[in-house]
């Protein structure tokens, strides 16, 4: 078996990583400075207790690859950018039919996925990741170097996921096999809603009442769709399983979500579409107000057009957007 992980930012490098210290056969696929380094360089891969040089594999392209049946591709791009990746990979396979292991936010992923591929999976990550320079990623987990389950989309496990979690758990993160994946993707889903806030609004915002407002009106989303989602309990439940919890790496404690590290690397895109904007759809679907995560997704995707520095907004123009959105819904 034969890892691949596409789009090997932070999350997809860390686990990519650690496969391979650990003596499976990985390839990265990335892009930019990152690429370049990694290929002069090798993979930096630091932790709380150790930091790793690691000669990978990497290329640029899929097309730069020769496929083979028993390749397992973690998808581990930002959601905005899956379509075109599933596009592009499944040109580069030419008939071949590897795994598609999607270890992303969100819950389109998938979908996106099982259209292109017969052999598709999700994948829950709780691994804290900064990327922000080009080579090296961090991972401020201990004593597990994360959280990741998996399991057939849309349900099931067989024998291919049961090999990758144990792998994974082999390899440092703490893994199982999950049947109802999915579940467990719609509540990281409520938990990834602050991700848009972080990102607008600077990385250590703390505004409880707008995150309670937000996860509210998804949760509300959720009980008009029919939609199941795993519980508070049943998430602090499995962390606890883990041990699961972050320390600094070299005296810095992580500084931001995935999409605040977007930003400061200068990303024009961010994955507020596919978190604040499915609750968005799911309300306009089911006819639910979403004011707050309306706000998020419109502040955050303006933000990121015009490449804006996180925190260039407050947690009051959110507000005020929303009692606008409101006025406007009522009118």
């Amino acid at each position: 078996m034969r890892y691949i992980i596409y789009g090997a930012g932070g999350v997809g490098s860390i686990i990519g990583g650690l496969l391979f210290e650990h003596g499976h056969e990985v390839v990265l696929i990335c892009r930019g400075a990152h690429l370049d380094a990694v290929r002069a360089h090798g993979l930096t891969l630091k932790t709380p207790q150790q930091s790793l040089s690691l000669p990978i594999e990497a290329v640029g392209h899929p097309d730069e690859m020769k496929f083979r049946d028993d390749d397992v591709v973690f998808m581990a791009m930002k959601s905005q950018d899956s379509v075109g990746a599933l596009t592009d990979l499944r040109r580069a396979t030419k008939g071949v039919e590897p795994s598609i292991i999607c270890a992303q936010n969100g819950v389109e992923n998938e979908r996106s996925a099982r259209r292109r591929f017969e052999r598709v999976y999700g994948m829950t990550t709780r691994l804290p990741a900064t990327f922000l320079d080009a080579g090296i990623v961090l991972d401020h987990a201990v004593p597990v170097s994360g959280v990741i389950d998996a399991g057939r989309y849309p349900r099931g496990v067989d024998p291919l996921i049961e090999r990758v979690t144990e792998d994974l758990g082999a390899s440092g993160f703490c893994s199982r096999a999950e049947p109802e994946i999915m579940r467990w993707k719609y509540a990281k889903l409520l938990r990834n809603l602050n991700n848009g806030l972080g990102a607008i609004c600077g990385g250590r915002v703390q505004a409880p009442e707008f995150v309670r407002a937000m996860r509210d009106e998804a949760t509300a989303c959720y009980q008009a769709a029919g939609i199941d989602w795993a519980s508070d309990e049943e998430e602090q439940g499995r962390r606890d399983e883990c041990a699961y919890h972050l320390e600094p790496i070299d005296g810095d404690t992580r500084r931001g979500n995935s999409s605040w590290q977007g930003l400061v690397r200068g990303r024009d895109t961010i994955e507020a579409d596919y978190l604040n904007g499915e609750i968005v759809l799911l309300g306009i679907e089911h006819g639910v107000p979403t004011p707050h995560n309306r706000a998020v997704q419109e502040a955050a995707n303006r933000i990121a057009r015009s490449r804006g520095e996180p925190g260039a907004l407050a947690v009051a123009d959110l507000e005020a957007r929303v009692r606008e959105l409101q006025g406007s819904a009522a009118s």
